[in-house]
């Protein structure tokens, strides 16, 4: 948990290149803990503390509580240099600062609930239905679990998801709820992203009071463009939610192709000829074409942001078609990015699965973040699919 400082003042909001230069200076700190961090399946609190101090979790506080009102460039390009030194560091900012621009969607009353007097509060977030609500005078009172709550190990709010308090009904709502009224079930024992804490959220008996709800599906259809109290707060929930998971992986890809080239010159190549990986003309190819493929994801997620940008600078909510076409694009662009890993740990050579060697770190982490439900591949083109035909996507997923 952070703890309390003063209420928060005015403050020059810092530029994208000053906000990126602060996360690349932190990449050698991230990258000499990596090993720590998925052994001991938490991030090192000095490294986290970093991070906030840096302001890098700051990024969608409301200007007027001591934010900087980040656009969705901004945000991206932040956590792929934090990628490049620790992948559940980065996911872990960007889940963070997800969970900050959901609770700016809540009432100036819950803003101030959560900011006035510590401008660096973070706020982790799940954004599915898996709870018991009972409406009571006031508010409603939470019974529940939600998993795979990242960040959880480092925030001071969760806000959860609840189900339609009318019978029958499909919408959803959301509750910015305090830790300390919530329980955390250790439950993250996964293969990769073993860092990030996406542990198991509990409620039991959580009264919540009303100016701390509010409408999931009013905030999934754009009720946010609006209301939102910043131009980062006007963005498509549907498209900044998978952006938000998308920096850590590029950022981590390029860490391994960094990697790779760094030691070609100095391994050979075994049962060859070759005494240097980089004399081979089949690894310059491997190394090409992995490059080119880690290049391609981050133009495409670049793309993606600046789109995000464009619609919210206009006020506008991005059309169906778009928000369709967006998801399904950031999902081919985090399979292409666990492929240009994985063609990269082929090309090193066998020695890239040894316990000692990031590579194999980097590959379980990329398996497991490219498969995220924001990135199924065959849910997201259907979506993009049922769209371009005028079907409802909808009907299939909430994430629209």
């Amino acid at each position: 948990m952070t703890t309390e400082s003063a209420a928060p003042v005015a403050q020059k909001v810092p530029s994208r290149e000053e906000l990126v230069e602060r996360a690349n200076s932190l990449r050698a700190q991230l990258w000499e803990a990596a090993p720590e961090v998925d052994r001991e399946r938490r991030l090192k609190t000095a490294n986290f503390e970093a991070i906030r101090d840096a302001g890098l979790i700051q990024l969608f506080v409301p200007k007027r509580l001591g934010g900087f009102d980040a656009d969705m460039r901004t945000f991206l390009d932040v956590t792929i240099a934090l990628g490049r030194g620790c992948a559940s560091s980065a996911w872990v900012t960007g889940v963070l600062n997800t969970g900050n621009w959901w609770a700016a969607s809540y009432s100036e009353q819950a803003q101030d609930e959560v900011w006035s007097t510590n401008p660096f509060a973070t706020t982790a977030g799940v954004l599915a239905p898996t709870s018991a609500v009972e409406v009571v005078e006031g508010g409603v009172k939470l019974n529940g679990k939600w998993g795979y709550a990242s960040g959880s190990n480092h925030c001071d709010w969760a806000s959860v998801c609840y189900p339609s308090v009318v019978p029958g009904g499909r919408d959803m709502n959301l509750a910015l709820v305090p830790m300390k009224d919530l329980t955390v079930e250790d439950t993250w024992f996964i293969a990769g992203m073993r860092g990030t804490g996406s542990n198991t959220l509990v409620a039991r008996d959580v009264f919540v009071p009303e100016h701390r709800l509010r409408s999931a599906t009013g905030l999934l259809n754009g009720d946010n463009v609006a209301a939102g109290p910043d131009a980062s707060h006007r963005v498509s929930l549907a498209g900044l939610a998978p952006l938000s998971l998308a920096g850590a992986q590029l950022g981590q890809a390029q860490a391994a192709l960094d990697y790779v080239i760094e030691k070609a010159p100095k391994r050979s190549i075994t049962t060859t000829t070759y005494s240097a990986q980089s004399e081979s003309v089949g690894f310059q190819i491997d190394l090409a074409e992995a490059s080119a493929m880690i290049a391609a994801a981050v133009k495409t997620t670049q793309d993606a942001a600046d789109q995000l940008d464009d619609y919210a600078a206009k006020g506008e909510h991005p059309p169906e078609v778009v928000r369709t076409g967006l998801r399904v694009g950031m999902a081919q662009a985090m399979r292409q990015t666990f492929h240009a890993v994985d063609l990269l740990m082929s090309a090193h050579g066998s020695s890239a699965f040894a316990e000692v060697n990031p590579l194999q770190r980097i590959w379980r982490d990329a398996g497991v973040a490219s498969r995220h439900a924001a990135f199924n591949i065959r849910v997201s083109q259907e979506l993009a699919g049922k769209s371009l035909l005028d079907q409802n996507p909808t009907a299939v997923s909430f994430l629209v």
